[in-house]
């Protein structure tokens, strides 16, 4: 994939530290990148720890500051870790951190899922568990800690997000939930766990019920009161995120607009595809006639788990042979069902050893036991080759040009989610996307990725709604999406959720794909009959995560 290793830079050494320092602060990062050695224990989440975290990165930006590239890789690097480490500042200023309790990547979230992580082969691995389990109080109390502070100082979240987060934890701490069900599955591959051991997880893991049910009773009878009664953020924090998710810095207006073209788009494309599905048909009426074919759908969660990982092993087989050069240590990728129920689907990365491989990650909503192939194609597409494993796999790999930061733990959502998107239809256009149906399946996508746009741009900056009836609100927003998109009700539900309470979010995956189609034109355009778009992808995906700022600036230099 590279030549021969480059010698590291001081810049290079500034971020190899820094990748060490924020794992030291914030272990469940260490633990999603494969450092093992903060596998025992969580961050400090109290305001104390919030603030060793700012000093931190105030100190690595000076160095930064301090320094002058030596080349080109120096230079990305330089501009985005910089452009990273003083949002970061921006955000602390703004006092996110008071307020940050939403239903998909808060603390309350984060703290259980760096279990979905942890090896589990081995009785020292259930040991290293067992530490974690107990430690889980701690980090808690110091999330409460800070919400704490926020409501002293009058920075809180939305109601809806803190309602919402109280019913995810009581899933957790049900007799049947999380914390119950990990532990009673305890146990290496083979042989038993030592007795004290396991009265240790037992005891630890009810310890973890007990913390999180605190912290449940703490967010509804403490911080639901004194929460506010508006979801959208406002302009200001908003654009924030926006940065914060793209990378980039965009005009807001500009782009709800241009979602709301994009959003008519996709459904026109749609409507022509119905008609080839069923004559005459609408796209109600060709998602209906494609729901009842048993051909095309899937029962139960082990059904969907064999499917995509067999679609995923031929995807990755094929374009490996074909259009992308694939490593061999990237053609793993473990397709599983989360141990949760609240209807996300995801992607993480291999650790950087790539002893866990990257994995592709459903999340099913409790009820949902049925599946369309024709609807999920084109997310094994976007989670798996070529769209999230092929990326972010790849940038580990690249460990002889790029420096630990830039191979594990930069990039954006936007980053990320557009070059999935882009992957969605460039598999369109190598045609695994010939049947009509799987077209359907790939455009609703897209749809509801268009209608994020107008969605959470509308609410949060308080736009009038479309049907001119006074402003976007959240049961607006849950009407609009009812309307865009073709999954169950209780998938809609929690999405809106997650749009309400993760302002920027959402857009920045079809933002992202835009950003990354412009990209490869300008390229294209700059090189004329030079264009080759294996080389493209290639010089791109090299570079690892960035900022969509900083891949415009880097890719497009003379």
């Amino acid at each position: 994939m590279t030549s021969a290793p480059r010698t590291p830079s001081a810049i290079d050494k500034v971020a190899d530290e820094w990748v060490d320092t924020i794992v030291e602060l914030s272990p469940i990062l260490g633990t999603y990148i494969g450092r093992t050695e903060v596998n025992d224990r969580f961050g400090d989440f109290s305001p104390e720890g919030h603030e060793e975290i700012i000093t931190a990165t105030r100190a690595t930006l000076a160095k930064l500051q301090s320094l002058e590239p030596v080349d080109a890789i120096d230079e990305v690097t330089k501009t985005d870790l910089s452009s990273e480490l003083a949002l970061d500042l921006e955000l602390h200023e703004a006092k996110w951190h008071l307020r940050d309790v939403n239903v998909i990547a808060s603390a309350a979230q984060d703290v259980r899922s760096a279990f979905d992580l942890m090896p589990t082969d081995t009785a020292e691995d259930w040991a290293v568990i067992a530490t974690r389990l107990a430690a889980v109080p701690d980090a808690l109390r110091g999330y409460t800690e800070t919400l704490r502070a926020g409501i002293a100082a009058g920075v809180v979240p939305a109601r809806r997000q803190v309602v919402e987060v109280a019913g995810q934890i009581a899933r957790y701490t049900a007799d049947d939930g999380f914390f119950a069900e990990f532990v009673a599955e305890a146990g290496p591959a083979e042989g038993n766990l030592p007795a004290s051991l396991a009265r240790s997880l037992a005891d630890n893991s009810a310890a973890a019920r007990v913390a999180y049910d605190e912290l449940g009773r703490f967010l509804s009878e403490e911080l639901a009161p004194m929460a506010g009664d508006a979801d959208a953020v406002g302009r200001e924090l908003y654009a924030l995120n926006s940065r914060r998710f793209l990378g980039a810095t965009i005009d807001l207006d500009e782009t709800y607009e241009w979602g709301r073209e994009e959003l008519a788009r996709m459904v026109a494309e749609q409507t022509a595809i119905a008609n080839e599905i069923l004559p005459g048909a609408s796209v109600e009426e060709a998602v209906a006639h494609l729901e009842a074919d048993p051909a095309r759908k899937l029962v139960g969660t082990e059904a969907l788990r064999r499917w995509m990982q067999e679609t995923s092993d031929r995807a990755i087989a094929e374009l490996g042979a074909s259009h992308f050069d694939i490593p061999e240590a990237i053609r793993t990728l473990e397709c599983m069902i989360a141990p949760t129920q609240e209807g996300g689907i995801y992607y993480t990365g291999p650790t950087d050893d790539f002893s866990r491989p990257g994995r592709m990650w459903w999340s099913v909503p409790e009820g949902v036991t049925e599946f369309d192939t024709w609807r999920e194609l084109t997310t094994v597409y976007h989670e798996g080759v070529p769209g999230h494993h092929l990326q972010i796999a790849q940038a580990v790999y690249n460990r002889s040009e790029l420096n630990s930061w830039r191979r594990l733990l930069a990039g954006t959502s936007g980053h990320a989610e557009g070059w999935a998107l882009y992957a969605e239809r460039l598999m369109q256009q190598l045609g695994y996307l010939d049947d009509p149906a799987d077209r359907l399946g790939m455009l609703d996508g897209q749809r509801m990725r268009a209608a994020r746009v107008v969605l959470d741009i509308g609410v949060h900056l308080g736009k009038p709604r479309l049907d001119g009836e006074g402003v976007w609100d959240a049961e607006y927003a849950l009407e609009f999406m009812r309307k865009n998109v073709n999954m169950s009700d209780q998938f809609i539900q929690f999405e809106v959720n997650r749009y309400l309470g993760w302002p920027g979010q959402a857009p920045s995956y079809k933002v992202g794909q835009r950003i990354w189609e412009q990209v490869r034109d300008a390229y294209q355009a700059e090189r004329g009959a030079d264009f080759d778009i294996k080389e493209f992808h290639k010089r791109a995906l090299d570079m690892g995560g960035v900022g969509l700022d900083t891949l415009r600036t880097a890719l497009l230099k003379k």
